[in-house]
Order: structure tokens, then C-alpha cells, then sequence
């Protein structure tokens, strides 16, 4: 333990120079205090300890543990995962990142790793509750669920589910007039009965949309969520001479409380009251439609904490539903909405946003239940339960991962003070310190030393203190700290990543990610810090964890890479990140298990948006600007072929994504390039100005 005796001794510390007569006691030795950690306790560590320590068993199970090598492994299978299937993520992010001359590939960091096994593994596990459920519960009818696209868009994430869930008729439900015209285009190679459920504000654009996709006999619904909207439906249903099936989406009394519970209750953004329902029916059966309408949704809210709650909506809408039966509707379908919560950070709790009280099989249980028991009260046939599940369906199906490239710390190695600075001024200062570390008063110690500080702050901000022994003062003050236990303030690791492209939600909302290093979890983590990101924004940083931690855990950087990964935000991210400075998305990897000797194949591979890819998102012209720039050189660079060199490597700069590279990579990348700097040149003159 290092006592307080070396802010004290006559041996200065480490970058103190003390100059002059200044005589100093013997160093003092302090008692009650715990010894320092050594080198067996980080011996002892390991990857068990680290996988309790980050709690991955609690929210990553059964896809993500930690290996005897202390990586991240990855479970694509879920529980049914053998040994050898497991993957090693780290393995990984080595394919992908490392250069393609060593058999990597090229891309740069940040990546998402998209497994398309895990997601295969959550549509049939939520299935497999379903069924589950229905036969114990002796349901005389069938679960058939939808993914809302709004969740995650991406062409090869909805192209998976609509494969993986055609067995079971799985569907896509839409938004939006371009979240339809993908349903549509998918759901042509899906399951014929597979619903497409058409959600949100609609005009009659939108819905002579839906008409036609009734039309290419894709089984559609086109959901009323204002009652404007049965007037439309009526009229264009008419002239286009299509019969549609139509569901209407009930404004619930039941209010989920937490954060995503904002669209619940009587006030909620969406739906229909109970009178505007009873307009809606009046109307259908005028016009001689009321057949028409087969289906009700409604939608508590995301993350529903509980089963009660849950149960609650659940029975609430089987009522409503019941009493469309009575008014002559002919209806099909109850439509749960979404809600199926993901437990963020392995808590299991009810009381919480990012966690949640049940699981899979708890869910569907009572989603059966209480609609069984209000259907058999009024002798109503059990209708098909439909579930808009995405957040379930597809957050544990992506990791992103990304690098610390630095770190900022308090403290370190100070200047020399000077020999006036330390008589005139610091030596009552020792005086007081001295004392007080004598009688074992660290309290003192520590008041006494940022009171050091910031006399020696206002001095300086008046021009009396140099910034040599404003830094020395900050030295002293952080070795007394340590010396008596106080512990290392948190560090700031500044990590390769933009949180408004990647996980906007964590700036937007302040969700909580589970955020872990994928490797080095065989190594004891010495430090705690909190991430800051490449923007240039206050707001740029993550200092929430799961846990309720405003630090993480984490390893010293002792050269070479250090890896992050941020899990279970396959949901939402991706649609939701803007282009804060111009930082777009991350690269992307697509992997499957193998039989090969690591495990996995690598399917596809897309790099992240370029700096000309992001400048084009804000109506500039990457060409003419290179046109522009190159011009510039060959202007005011007239050193024999220093121009085109230097246009060379003003084209790879725009071809190249926005994050930072390894000197490594960079070094390598023009050393490559600088022998084809005319056809890298040649890449960017299609466009002159």
C-alpha cells in the first residue's frame, strides 16, 4: 500500500523535483489500510469471475457467454448450441478487420455482426412458447405472429425472418408507405397465409396501397387507427372494386407506466375510443362492409414490465373484441401488439424500463390465458393471436463492436516546482499534511488537499501560479488520494464510435445497452471508466450501465487493440442513427455457424458509409469537390509529382469511412496506393468540374 508518506518524504515522487533547504519528516506509515491488489489476486482471475462480474449469463443467456480463453463466445443456436458450433467473437472482428493481404477483410471499425442462426432461434422459440401455451391451455386456435419492420429495416434482416418464419406463416406488419412496399416485395416469396398487417397514419395513397397488395393476394389488413380512415377505405375500396379485410386498433383504459407507456392508456398517440369504435362499426354497416372487419389491435406499450399487466390489456381487449362478435363484425384475429420485453441487463425485475419479470413461455401463457377466459365467459369462438413482437424478435441477433483508441486520466507525472513555490507557499501546506497523516487522519488529508487545489486554481486563473505548478499541485493532490485509499477517479476511454449513429437511444432515451470488453476476460479489470464517443458533443458519452453503475469496469490499454461490445440493440438502432459531424454507420458482417475450423462463415460483408457517402446525405457533391481540391493542388503544389500524390490521397480519403484508423492501417493503406495514385485519381474524374 503506498502510504501517504511518499506525497511527504524527502525523496520526492515520481516528477516532483524539490528544490532548496526544505527539510522533511521520516516517511509516515499508515495503518487501517487495505493492501494494495498484487499480481496473484490478478493471477486468480478468471473468465467465470468476469462472466459474473458483467452479469452475462443474466441478460445475455442462452447466446453469449465468456470462453476458457476469455473471449465472448457466441451461442447461435440458443440452448440447443453444441461445443463445437459456439463462436468466438473475437476471431471474428479479426476476419473482418484485419487487411486483406493477411487474409482479413479491409473493413473498419465500428462493425455490426449480424447472426442470422440467433435470429432463426428467437422466431422459433417465440413460436415454440406459442404452441406451447395453446395446447396446455386447451386453445382452440392458433398463434400466428407479424414483425413490425420498423424495428430494423434492413433488407437482409426482413428477407430472414419471412424464410425462417414461413413454416409457422409468419408475417410483416408496416408503418409507412415505403415499410409497405418492402412488406409487400418480401412477403412475395413468404407464406401465402402470412399476414400483412398495415399500422399507422394513412391517406388514400396509402391505403390504395393496401388494396392492391390485397389485390397480388398477399393476405393484408389494413388496421383503422383514425376514424377518417373507414371513410377512405370505404370509398377507394369501392372504386377500386376490392373487397379489403380491415382491422381497427383500440384505445385501451389499461396504461403501461413506464417510459414506452407513452401510446397506452385514453390519451395515447394511437387508436380508436370506445365511441369512435361504435361510429366505425355504424359506418362499415351501412356501406354493407361490416364483414369486413375480422381484426382488432392494440398495443400497451414496449417493454411491458409484467405478466399482470399484460394480462390485464390482454382481457380488456378480448372484452372489446367479444362485443364486435355482438355487434355482427366478422371477426378473425385479436392482434396483441407488441410489448414482449427484453431484459437489458439481466435483472429479471418488474420495476424497471430495461428489464423485465418474465420470459418466452411466461408471456405466452398469459396472453392464451386471459384470452381464453374472456372468449369462453361469452361463448365467442377463440380467435387467431397475433403478436407484433420485434424488439424480442431481433435485439439479440446483432452485436456492436467497436475499439478504445485512447484514454484521459487525473494525475500522472508532474513538473518540477520551483524553489520559490515550494518555500514561500507549499511548505505550510506539508506542515498541515504532515500532521494530519500522522494521527491517521485521512479525511483531513483529502478536504485539506482540494482545498490546496483550488486556492492554487484561483491563483492561477490571477496570473500568480504558472501552469507547471498548477499541474505539479494536481499531481500531488491525486498521490494523496491514492495514498489514502480514496481510490482512482473514473476514466474517460475515448472509443471509435459516434452514439448518435450507432445507439442514439442511448443519448435520446438514456437506455441502458449491456456493454462488456470481448476479450481480456481472463484478466482481472484494474479501473473504471466511462465512453466517450468522436463527437465533437458533450453528449457524445456513455456513463450509464445496467446495474444502475455510472462507471464500467474495464482493462488498462497496454498497446495493441482493445475491443468493446454493446449487445442486444439489434432493435431500433440502426433506423434511428443520424450523422452527427458527419459519422455515418458501422461496417457489417453477416455470419453463420460452420463446420469450419473457427465455427463460422462470414455470408456478407458491407463497409460502413464512406466520407463521400455521408457528404452526399447532405446534398454536397463528393466529385466536384475532389475536382475542386485536386485543382487546389496542382495550383499551389508544383513539386514534381507531389500534386498527384497528394490528389491520390485526397480521393482515398473520401472513399474511406469517417472513423479513426490505426496508424497501422493508415501507414499500410497509402503505402499501397501511392504506385496506383493515377487510377485512384481516375476513380473521381467521371465528374469534372
Amino acid at each position: 500500500m503506498p502510504a501517504l508518506a511518499c506525497c511527504v518524504d524527502a525523496a520526492a515522487p515520481p516528477g516532483y523535483a524539490f528544490a532548496g533547504d526544505i527539510s522533511f519528516p521520516a516517511p509516515v506509515a499508515f495503518t487501517g489500510v487495505p493492501p494494495a491488489t498484487t499480481d496473484d489476486n490478478s493471477n486468480r482471475w478468471s473468465p467465470s469471475l468476469s462472466a459474473a462480474l458483467y452479469n452475462v449469463d443474466g441478460w445475455g443467456g442462452p447466446y453469449f457467454a465468456v470462453n476458457a480463453a476469455g473471449n465472448i463466445s457466441v451461442r447461435p443456436h440458443g440452448p440447443d448450441t453444441l461445443s463445437h458450433q459456439e463462436i468466438d467473437l473475437l476471431k471474428i472482428v479479426k476476419k473482418a478487420s484485419d487487411p486483406k493481404p493477411l487474409g482479413g477483410l479491409g473493413l473498419q471499425l465500428p462493425l455490426i455482426v449480424r447472426f442470422p442462426d440467433v435470429l432463426k432461434n428467437r422466431l422459433e422459440s417465440l413460436q415454440s412458447a406459442f404452441e406451447y401455451a395453446i395446447q396446455s391451455e386447451g386453445y382452440e386456435s392458433h398463434y400466428q405472429g407479424v414483425y413490425p419492420v420498423k424495428c430494423n429495416q434492413d433488407r437482409f434482416v426482413v428477407e430472414d425472418i419471412v424464410k425462417f418464419g414461413s413454416p409457422f406463416r409468419f408475417g410483416l406488419e408496416a408503418g409507412s408507405k415505403p415499410e409497405l412496399l418492402l412488406a409487400m416485395s418480401c412477403l412475395c416469396k413468404g407464406n401465402p397465409e402470412a399476414l400483412l398487417i398495415c399500422n399507422g397514419f394513412k391517406d388514400a395513397e396509402y391505403i390504395s396501397l393496401a388494396l392492391v397488395a390485397t389485390k397480388l393476394a398477399l393476405n393484408t389488413v389494413v388496421v383503422l387507427e383514425q376514424e377518417e380512415e373507414a371513410d377512405l377505405i370505404v370509398d377507394l375500396s369501392k372504386k377500386l372494386c376490392i373487397k379489403p379485410v380491415i382491422g381497427l386498433r383500440a384505445k385501451l383504459r389499461t396504461k403501461h407506466s413506464g417510459h414506452f407507456g407513452g401510446t397506452s392508456g385514453e390519451k395515447g398517440k394511437f387508436g380508436l375510443t370506445t365511441a369512435q369504435i361504435l361510429r366505425v362499426v355504424k359506418k362499415l354497416d351501412l356501406a354493407g362492409m361490416l364483414d369486413c372487419l375480422q381484426l382488432l389491435h392494440f398495443h400497451i406499450g414496449s417493454q411491458i414490465p409484467s405478466t399482470a399487466l399484460l394480462a390485464d390489456g390482454v382481457g380488456e381487449a378480448a372484452q372489446i373484441y367479444c362485443e364486435l362478435v355482438r355487434l355482427g363484425a366478422n371477426m378473425r384475429v385479436i392482434d396483441i401488439g407488441g410489448g414482449l420485453g427484453i431484459d437489458y441487463d439481466g435483472s429479471k425485475s418488474c420495476d424497471s424500463d430495461i428489464s423485465v419479470g418474465y420470459g418466452l413461455e411466461e408471456y405466452a401463457a398469459a396472453v392464451v390465458h386471459a384470452v381464453q377466459c374472456v372468449c369462453d365467459r361469452r361463448a365467442v369462438k377463440h380467435p387467431v393471436i397475433c403478436s407484433e413482437s420485434g424488439r424480442a424478435i431481433v435485439s439479440h441477433h446483432s452485436v456492436l463492436v467497436f475499439e478504445a483508441v485512447g484514454m484521459s486520466a487525473g494525475g500522472g507525472a508532474s513538473p518540477a516546482l520551483s524553489e520559490h513555490y515550494l518555500a514561500e507557499e507549499l511548505s505550510e501546506d506539508h506542515r498541515i499534511l504532515s500532521d494530519a497523516a500522522l494521527r491517521g487522519d485521512y479525511e483531513t488529508c483529502l478536504l485539506y488537499t482540494e482545498e490546496m487545489k483550488q486556492r492554487c486554481v484561483e491563483q492561477f486563473k490571477q496570473g500568480a501560479v504558472c501552469m507547471e505548478q498548477l499541474a505539479a499541485v494536481e499531481g500531488l493532490c491525486e498521490l494523496v488520494r491514492k495514498a489514502v485509499g480514496a481510490g482512482e477517479a473514473v476514466r474517460r476511454y475515448h472509443v471509435n464510435l459516434s452514439i448518435f449513429a450507432s445507439v442514439p437511444d442511448v443519448w435520446s432515451i438514456d437506455q441502458v445497452f449491456p456493454i462488456i470488453p470481448i476479450h481480456r476476460l481472463d484478466e482481472k479489470p484494474s479501473v473504471r471508466g466511462i465512453l466517450s464517443d468522436l463527437t465533437c458533443d458533450s453528449d457524445g458519452k456513455i456513463d450509464k450501465f445496467i446495474n444502475g453503475e455510472s462507471s464500467l469496469p474495464l482493462h488498462e490499454m497496454e498497446g495493441g487493440s482493445y475491443y468493446l461490445g454493446m449487445f442486444l440493440g439489434g432493435a431500433y438502432e440502426e433506423a434511428l442513427g443520424g450523422l452527427h459531424n458527419l459519422f455515418g454507420g458501422p461496417s457489417v458482417v453477416r455470419v453463420s455457424q460452420s463446420d469450419g475450423p473457427h465455427s463460422f462463415a462470414v455470408t456478407r460483408a458491407v463497409p460502413g458509409p464512406s466520407c463521400g457517402d455521408v457528404l452526399r446525405v447532405m446534398q454536397h457533391q463528393p466529385e466536384l469537390m475532389f475536382e475542386t481540391l485536386k485543382h487546389r493542388a496542382h495550383e499551389f503544389v508544383t513539386h514534381d509529382n507531389a500534386a498527384a500524390v497528394l490528389a491520390s490521397g485526397l480521393a482515398r480519403t473520401f472513399d474511406r469511412m469517417p472513423y479513426l484508423l490505426p496508424p497501422s492501417s493508415f501507414e499500410a493503406a497509402d503505402a499501397a496506393a501511392l504506385p496506383a495514385a493515377e487510377d485512384d485519381a481516375e476513380q473521381w474524374s467521371y465528374c469534372c468540374a
